[in-house]
């Protein structure tokens, strides 16, 4: 993937899993706190779609971003997943052992 393509896929991960926080404390903490974005990689899809279904089983919000297929990659490919915001304890839980990007 390049890094354009990179960029506007974590966009949309960012983007859908704010759309999916139902507390409202968290965004208005998060916004006072400069909207910090951590990005982190995985090593597989295989292990991108644990981390999603590490996060929903805690109950932080979060999105699945899967690829239209329109231009580099085959539609369906999965490829990233945005998480909060929330507390970072939280967060921290599912994605702590991950390296950044």
């Amino acid at each position: 993937m390049g890094k354009g393509k990179l960029a506007a896929q974590v966009a949309h991960a960012s983007l859908s899993s704010l759309e999916r926080v139902r507390e409202e404390e968290w965004v208005e903490g998060w916004k006072e706190e400069g909207q910090a974005k951590i990005v982190l990689k995985v090593k597989s899809e295989e292990e991108l779609l644990d981390v999603y279904k590490k996060a929903m089983s805690i109950g932080l919000p979060c999105a699945l971003v899967q690829d239209r297929g329109l231009t580099q990659l085959e539609p369906g490919t999965y490829t990233c997943v945005g998480i909060g915001p929330a507390p970072s304890d939280m967060v921290d839980k599912v994605t702590g052992r991950l390296k950044l990007l």
